[in-house]
């Protein structure tokens, strides 16, 4: 006689392969690998931004037009999750991993060999697309494995190795434009990604649905049902989860879209330093590109720091909150602790940056700025992630990050374009440059100052959110939990 169905099924809680019981050693090599990728990916991103002045010599285009691979590569990024989420939602978390990567370093590849910058442009936008896939499953790796405080300092781990990418892109690229052609810095990119690729075959799949679905089958047990239906009720499903959810919840979410916005702000400020450094330091104090690329030094110290103070504020404030109220859960605004912080940090290291690089003044003065804005950069975006996700929980979490991660991509994607000078030391014809450009038109230090003011007015969003914050989500439709 056949036992009971509910004795046949999985005990999840206690299988070995369920992350949550794995080793810490295993959970730690697993939280590495979408780091390192998260890494690649803003280290591919930042070491072409030096050597777009070779690609504007080589096809004798205007700086606007050879930086147009930067932004489309960043465009990538924003619109690749809507397509690499649901695919781990069926396939897991080490498919995107494994076997969506090597696709975007051909890309990388492709663009290498590019006799155009149209075709340079297009192999880019392809890289970030492609490439981008662990930035849509990354923070989801580590709450499938972390469980408690742990969860929130994984995401602060990746967050942070993730931005030491664009430092040291920057670093690396500076050099490979002093001495080599723009493809060096594709070549590059495509060495760190093979590396990569390679310490990632060993990641085990963390995602709970396909491992139980898959053991299911090998021991003749009822199979759970697949995170996605199959069929058109399937492709109804991925359009409304990753493409309607995320752009309602940008428009009718207050938090989502401030937030977002805020986000927005912090990664054009970044991607306009990569652009507006080697500028700045080569005409004010005749740092070659190579030197250049050293001033990212400074804000990859600073994210060090910022991580790490993250991590204090983590502990401190969940302690703050049990001596207060015991065994209550925490409410989200404890994660704005962060953002609370380096909004007014953010602020004084831009207009510090803005009126300390100029002839007069040493230069380690502004490298120190820099540093400042790499703290305080990474307490703000970490401190507001961390607060969408726990103001939305699992459900629709995931589509409140898709929302910010669309605009922040979109618009800091688009500041390079007209932050910097056309015109370079690169000999092109007067018929290409063009002379529209914020740090051309208002001078360093009032373009730097623009971005410094646009701080100030969003430093005061997290104060407005740790107060008001409960009220806000009384009238959310995605957290009802909340209310």
């Amino acid at each position: 006689m056949s036992e009971p169905t509910e004795a046949k099924e999985l005990d999840w809680a206690n299988d070995p392969d369920n992350a949550k019981n794995w080793s810490t050693s295993k959970k730690i090599y697993n939280t590495a690998v979408p780091a390192l990728l998260c890494m690649l990916i803003s280290f591919g991103l930042a070491i072409y931004s030096p050597s777009h002045t070779s690609v504007q010599h080589d096809f004798r285009i205007s700086s606007t037009l050879a930086l147009l691979p930067f932004t489309l590569y960043v465009y990538g990024l924003a619109f690749g999750p809507a397509v690499s989420a649901p695919l781990s939602e069926t396939f897991g978390r080490r498919f995107i991993y494994v076997f969506v990567t090597p696709i975007a370093l051909l890309f990388i590849l492709g663009a290498s060999f590019a006799k155009n910058i149209a075709a340079l442009a297009i192999c880019r936008l392809l890289a970030g697309i492609t490439i981008s896939a662990p930035l849509a499953v990354g923070a989801g790796t580590i709450m499938d494995m972390w469980t408690g405080p742990q969860t929130n300092r994984g995401v602060v781990l990746i967050m942070t190795i993730a931005f030491l990418g664009p430092a040291l892109g920057e670093l690396v690229g500076g050099w490979i434009a002093q001495y080599k052609n723009w493809q060096w810095s594709l070549w590059t990119t495509l060495f760190l990604g093979a590396g990569v690729w390679i310490f990632a075959l060993g990641a085990q799949e963390t995602y709970a649905t396909p491992v139980k679905r898959l053991k299911a089958q090998k021991l003749g047990l009822p199979v759970p049902p697949a995170s996605i239906p199959a069929g058109l009720p399937g492709i109804r499903f991925l359009f409304t989860v990753t493409l309607v959810r995320p752009l309602y919840m940008l428009v009718r979410e207050p938090i989502v879209l401030l937030c977002s916005l805020y986000s927005s702000l912090n990664f054009s400020i970044l991607f306009c330093f990569l652009a507006c450094i080697p500028l700045i330091f080569e005409t004010t104090y005749d740092f070659t590109p190579g030197q250049s690329g050293l001033v990212l030094i400074g804000i990859a110290v600073g994210c060090v720091l910022g991580g790490t103070v993250l991590v204090l504020l983590d502990a401190y404030t969940m302690k703050l909150h049990v001596r207060k109220l015991n065994t209550a859960a925490p409410p989200p605004e404890r994660m704005l602790w962060g953002a609370m912080i380096g909004g007014p940090f953010m602020a004084a290291s831009l207009f510090w940056f803005a009126w300390t690089a100029r002839p007069g003044i040493h230069w380690i003065s502004s490298i120190i700025a820099t540093g400042l804005f790499g703290f305080s950069n990474i307490l703000v975006f970490v401190s507001t992630m961390l607060f969408l996700t726990n103001v939305y929980g699992a459900k629709s979490g995931a589509s409140a990050l898709a929302a910010n991660g669309l605009l922040r991509y979109l618009v800091g994607g688009s500041f390079p374009l007209f932050t910097i000078p056309s015109m370079s030391s690169c000999l092109v014809s007067p018929a290409y440059i063009s002379d529209f450009s914020v740090y051309n038109n208002l001078g360093y230090e009032w373009a730097s100052s623009l971005l410094g003011f646009l701080a100030v007015a969003f430093a005061f969003l997290p104060w407005i959110f740790y107060v008001f914050g409960s009220r806000v989500r009384q009238s959310s439709a995605y957290a009802p939990d909340l209310k």
